[in-house]
């Protein structure tokens, strides 16, 4: 390969390594992978000692776990949310996540200044405080940390010649997030959250351990493991996204130059790790949350990112169920699907049939709110007023073609 075609895909700091004749890239990329591949092993070892887990949770978890070293590297990352009943491991869990994350902490309460004000991992128990009124700016910051770019400004004095003045102080709230509860998540902040359903375990060599996680030599050396890793800073960075959107872009439009392009410039492991993606099934945020976590298992190993992208997609395509059948919008968009009628229908019948289609008979779901959900989701071709109420004609077609996407 060409030095010059080696360039084009290089983060800066490789760049500079590479102008040192001496440097040997693929030498320090390989030794990155070995160490990377170690880490991997302990903290699934780690967590199996101490937590009664689903499978498929472990492989997650330490991918997670080691993506909170390289956590500035990418454009967004996902929170992690253990949602369980009482006595389901869901504070142990949280804890030994954090105890292996990056500079990992956990709270049982949250400010909105901890949050903006603090750096590394933060774990954050007993979650259900932030439904209570006064919590509204925390949750919008929760709501947008999980991706790079949100600033938070507050105005502090300083100290002058002239005297005293105020001046503006800024804070970057992007931060790897972990929370757990009993009653579940909003949609909003849920929507950011790789959420993992922990049940209650009857292993008791498991249960019994006492929580040692920070004094076990194997949690020591893999977090200094880990830092070395991320100082080599070797693996990831933007160029990779741009490279995605690359690779989407032309995959779209039948164009086999970004095949020999990729292939050119860096190597297969980027090609293969794209079509993968590609046929996960991830889409939207689903796709932007997984991203990193499946960039980071690439590069572990060709099992590991299989089992990543199965894992993630399975766990979004459970979510897309779970929204489908407890979100409102889409249930109205699935009902008005399936409706045959072409012409004016009461907005008071269509409200009485949504309830029977829905089995329920919520006050809240009334005439009123059915009407302005129509409207929002562009659910109505015409509109009139008569003596008794008022009549639509649903846009049936929209519905029917909206109702794929979730599906």
């Amino acid at each position: 390969m060409k030095k010059e075609e080696t360039k084009l895909l290089l983060n800066e700091e490789e760049f500079k390594k590479l102008e040192n004749p001496s440097y040997d890239l693929e030498k320090d990329k390989k030794l990155f992978r070995e160490n990377l591949f170690i880490c991997y092993n302990n903290i699934m070892d780690t967590l199996k000692k101490y937590c009664d887990l689903k499978e498929e949770y472990y492989n997650l978890l330490t991918i997670w776990i080691i993506g909170t070293y390289f956590h500035e590297q990418f454009i967004s990352y996902p929170y992690l949310f253990f949602n369980a009943m009482k006595g389901s491991g869901k504070t142990r869990t949280l804890n030994l996540v954090t105890s292996l994350s990056k500079n990992g902490e956990v709270l049982n309460s949250l400010t909105e200044a901890v949050l903006f004000r603090t750096k590394g991992t933060l774990g954050i128990d007993e979650f259900e405080g932030i439904e209570r009124k006064g919590m509204e700016n925390l949750k919008e910051l929760l709501n947008s940390a999980y991706k790079r770019g949100t600033k938070v400004k507050r105005m502090k004095q300083k100290k002058t010649n002239e005297g005293v003045e105020q001046v503006v102080e800024e804070f970057d709230v992007f931060r790897p997030i972990v929370m757990a509860n009993i009653w579940g998540m909003d949609n909003v902040l849920g929507d950011r959250c790789v959420t993992l359903i922990l049940e209650k375990s009857n292993k008791q060599k498991i249960t019994n351990l006492l929580e040692i996680f920070r004094e076990e030599i194997i949690v020591k050396e893999t977090i200094k493991l880990l830092n070395w890793c991320s100082l080599c800073r070797c693996s990831f960075s933007v160029e990779d996204y741009m490279m995605w959107n690359y690779f989407i872009t032309n995959n779209y439009t039948n164009n086999t130059n970004t095949i020999n392009n990729i292939n050119n410039t860096n190597n297969i492991l980027l090609l293969q790790t794209f079509k993968t993606i590609n046929l996960s099934g991830l889409v939207g945020r689903e796709l932007e949350l997984s991203f990193p976590l499946i960039l980071i298992s690439s590069l572990i190993s060709e099992d590991v990112l299989k089992e990543t992208t199965l894992t993630l997609s399975t766990t979004f395509k459970e979510k897309r169920i779970e929204d489908f059948v407890e979100n409102k919008d889409i249930s109205l968009i699935d009902f008005v699907s399936q409706k045959c009628e072409n012409y004016y229908l009461s907005v008071n019948e269509i409200t009485r049939e949504f309830r029977e289609f829905l089995q329920t008979s919520e006050e809240w779901i009334n005439s009123k709110w059915l009407g302005r959900a129509l409207k929002r989701l562009n659910l109505i071709k015409e509109k009139r007023r008569v003596g008794r109420g008022t009549e639509v004609i649903l846009n049936i077609e929209k519905a029917q073609e909206r109702i794929k996407v979730f599906k």
